[in-house]
C-alpha cells in the first residue's frame, strides 16, 4: 500500500508540473503575441510591458526581443544590457550579437560595434553582415588594405552585389591600384548602368 501511495503521489506531482509547463508556455505566447501586436501600431512600451509581465533572466529569446524593443523605442543605453543577456546566455548566437551593434552604434560606442563584428566573424569567418561592415569602418580609417581583406570576403560570395563591387572598386582606388578598380568600377556599371560613384570613379583614373 505504502508503495501504491508513493506511485500515485509521484504521478500526481508529474501532472502538475506538466500542467504548470503548459500554462507557462500559454502566458509566454500570449505575451509575446500581445507584444508583437503593440510593436506593430509603434507602441512600444505596450511591447515591452508585455513581456517585463513574464520576464525570466535566463530566457534568450525574451532578453534578445526586449533589447529590440527598448532599441526600437530609442532607448538606445537600455536596449544594450538585455542584448548582453542575450549573448551570455547563448555565446555562439549571431542574432545576438548583430542586435547588440544596434545600440551600441546609436550611442557611437564604435569599439563595442567592432568588438561584437569580430566575436562573430571567428564564430562565422565568412559572415556577410560583419566581414563588409568590418570593411566600411576599415574605409572610414583610410585604411584601404584592410578595408579590401574584409569586401573581398563578401565579394567571392556575391560577385555581382552593387554595394560590395562599389566598396572593393574605390579601395582599390584608394590604394593606387588603379587597373584593379577600373575593372570593378566597370562591373558596377553593368550592375547599375550610369551609376553616377562608378563614373566618377572612373573619371579619377588617369
Amino acid at each position: 500500500m505504502e508503495f501504491m501511495r508513493r506511485t500515485i503521489v509521484a504521478f500526481l506531482l508529474f501532472f502538475s508540473v506538466i500542467s504548470s509547463k503548459a500554462q507557462d508556455y500559454e502566458k509566454l505566447s500570449k505575451a509575446f503575441e500581445a507584444s508583437y501586436a503593440a510593436e506593430n501600431k509603434g507602441e512600444y512600451q505596450q511591447a515591452i510591458q508585455a513581456l517585463l509581465t513574464v520576464y525570466r533572466a535566463d530566457s534568450y529569446e525574451l532578453n534578445l526581443r526586449l533589447g529590440w524593443l527598448h532599441y526600437m523605442s530609442g532607448r538606445f543605453t537600455d536596449a544594450l544590457p538585455y542584448y548582453q543577456k542575450s549573448i551570455d546566455l547563448m555565446p555562439v548566437a549571431i542574432e545576438a550579437k548583430l542586435g547588440y551593434v544596434l545600440p551600441a552604434a546609436a550611442l557611437g560606442n564604435w569599439a563595442q560595434v567592432e568588438k561584437q563584428y569580430r566575436e562573430i566573424l571567428k564564430i562565422d569567418p565568412m559572415n556577410t553582415t560583419a566581414n563588409y561592415r568590418m570593411g566600411l569602418i576599415h574605409y572610414g580609417r583610410q585604411e584601404y588594405a584592410q578595408a579590401l581583406r574584409f569586401f573581398e570576403k563578401v565579394l567571392n560570395l556575391y560577385p555581382f552585389d552593387y554595394d560590395t563591387v562599389i566598396m572593393v572598386a574605390w579601395s582599390h582606388l584608394k590604394s593606387g591600384q588603379m587597373r584593379e578598380a577600373k575593372v570593378m568600377f566597370q562591373k558596377a556599371l553593368l550592375i547599375r548602368p550610369n551609376d553616377t560613384d562608378a563614373l566618377q570613379g572612373l573619371g579619377m583614373i588617369k
